[in-house]
């Protein structure tokens, strides 16, 4: 088969699958549903819980530490939802990635304020993190769960989100160590 009536068939499908997402975002997950609005208020109040409670002394080292979650759970939540093993059924734009506000503020904001506890009063960072990662995957997902927003398939279960989430973590962390010692190379 030719390259580009391949490319023809993915645009195809591409659109398609769109309009379908856009159809089921206006039916079960627009504006008028609560779960849109529980949504946008994972997107939010994080955010203002960061504002007010981030050490603005350490700002960028913590802002760098939340980009390097928040990035590496966006690409891990695309490659789950496409692949259909870990699906967020409701979200605030069918076009945006699916978890933009767990993966842009509820986790990012909460492994935040864990690096800056454990910063400010030298505390085990990974421990810590292996308490908030158990809190946020069979407390808080396993409540999404029952709220019927989220979804698995083919396996996958809250032990391996957990997982991943220690994953995502740490090697955030040591990013962000890395990070800093090139500062003291200088």
């Amino acid at each position: 088969m030719d390259k580009n009536l391949i490319w023809n068939e993915i645009y195809g499908k591409s659109n398609e699958l769109n309009t379908t997402l856009i159809s089921y975002w206006k039916e079960y997950s627009s504006i008028d549903s609560w779960q849109f609005w529980f949504v946008l208020g994972l997107l939010v109040i994080p955010l203002i819980i960061l504002y007010f409670a981030i050490d603005r002394t350490k700002l960028l080292e913590i802002l760098f530490f939340g980009l390097t979650i928040h990035m590496l759970w966006t690409y891990t939540d695309i490659l789950l939802g496409s692949t259909t093993l870990f699906v967020h059924q409701y979200f605030i734009f069918p076009l945006l990635p699916y978890a933009l506000s767990i993966s842009s503020s509820v986790l990012p904001v909460g492994f935040m304020l864990i690096y800056q506890y454990c910063l400010n009063y030298d505390k085990n960072f990974y421990l810590y993190s292996i308490f908030l990662s158990a809190l946020f995957s069979f407390g808080f997902l396993s409540v999404e769960l029952l709220m019927d927003l989220v979804h698995f398939n083919k396996g996958m279960n809250l032990f391996f989100v957990f997982l991943i989430d220690l994953g995502v973590v740490f090697l955030s962390y040591w990013l962000t160590t890395f990070i800093k010692n090139l500062r003291v190379l200088k």
